[in-house]
């Protein structure tokens, strides 16, 4: 039987098989409130029918001010709480699982006058100049990411992702490059990460996985490379994170070193990380082809493969992938007569 879909224990976390579904931003929400509409429950659902094991909902943001646009999903009120629960009930129903990546854009954040950042560093030279962080702001920040945390509990996802990657706030605080904070917060480039890491933990259930994303490399002059980020890594690991979610960057990357964009141009990022932590991993860029997709569950270089752009294309990719590597998943019981049994 094909690896992708066999079963998957973390902790408290089953899953039916080994695909997730990456969070990825819709920009969809209606009136700036950062609640999730009817888009948002159509999309995250239709997933959970197409046979994904885990579910995570997009860039979810712990203040209005950082997000990365007016239109993009928070959970800074327990008002914003109900929206979620409709959705993860209905995901559960399908007998998926589903999680809600937490962040902060940080300097990222387009329509904050200004954005805030570890340092008065903008993106380039052409975005808005962030104001730093003072000291008491960070650690009410830290605070904002325990209060989302709670609230997601409340809402029922089964795991929760911390997103310290794709040069957003946490990411900016563990890069030298951006980070030129003369207080605490840079003198330990981790801290500001491990204490939310550690807030985090105080207020999920003890069994619940902590998942972190986090940047191998980082794709801009002067950026860090894998040897730093698994430096920051292993202080977050041994802070409470359970599962890290290896990315970089892609395309749009500011530097003059780009990205090579082939599919599974970041495998070798997670197998390294899976090595040298000795923690589970998720795998994640341009994996949409289902043979490698298997190949990198087969291999060893991750635990679980998350699915991006393949997914948004194709909601019931998980079960065509079934059906390709010659495996038989149970489609929706409303859907069984289009899938002859074999």
């Amino acid at each position: 039987m094909a690896q992708l879909t066999q079963p998957f224990t973390l902790k408290s976390l089953t899953l039916k098989n080994k695909v997730v579904m990456a969070p990825m931003c819709q920009y969809s929400v209606d009136a700036k409130d950062g609640i999730p509409n009817e888009w948002h429950f159509v999309h995250y659902t239709s997933r959970a029918v197409g046979g994904t094991g885990l579910i995570i909902v997009e860039m979810t943001d712990v203040d209005p001010d950082g997000r990365i646009t007016d239109n993009d999903l928070g959970l800074w009120s327990d008002e914003q709480i109900p929206a979620y629960k409709k959705i993860v009930d209905a995901v559960h129903q399908q007998g998926a699982k589903i999680g809600i990546q937490i962040a902060h854009a940080g300097r990222k954040a387009e329509d904050a006058n200004p954005p805030v950042a570890p340092s008065a560093i903008p993106v380039t030279e052409n975005s808005k100049m962030p104001r730093a962080l003072t000291t008491e702001e960070v650690r009410e920040t830290i605070q904002q990411f325990q209060d989302a945390a709670r609230r997601a509990v409340e809402a029922g996802f089964d795991t929760i992702e911390l997103h310290g990657a794709h040069g957003y706030l946490i990411h900016q605080f563990h890069s030298p490059g951006i980070n030129q904070r003369e207080d605490e917060y840079g003198q330990d480039l981790s801290l500001f990460g491990v204490q939310i890491i550690r807030a985090v933990k105080a207020v999920i259930p003890e069994d619940m996985p902590l998942l972190m994303r986090i940047s191998a490399v980082e794709y801009m002059d002067g950026g860090y490379d894998i040897n730093h980020s698994i430096e920051i890594a292993k202080k977050y690991k041994l802070a409470g994170v359970d599962m890290m979610h290896i990315s970089s960057g892609g395309g749009a990357a500011p530097g003059k070193q780009k990205p090579a964009t082939h599919p599974g141009y970041q495998v070798p990022f997670a197998r390294r990380f899976k090595e040298e932590l000795n923690i589970p991993v998720i795998a994640v860029g341009i994996l949409e082809d289902p043979l490698l997709a298997e190949s990198v569950i087969g291999n060893g270089d991750a635990d679980l493969v998350a699915i991006g752009r393949g997914m948004l294309k194709d909601p019931y990719w998980t079960i065509r992938a079934s059906e390709q590597l010659g495996d038989t998943m149970e489609p929706a019981e409303q859907y069984k007569r289009a899938y002859p049994k074999k």
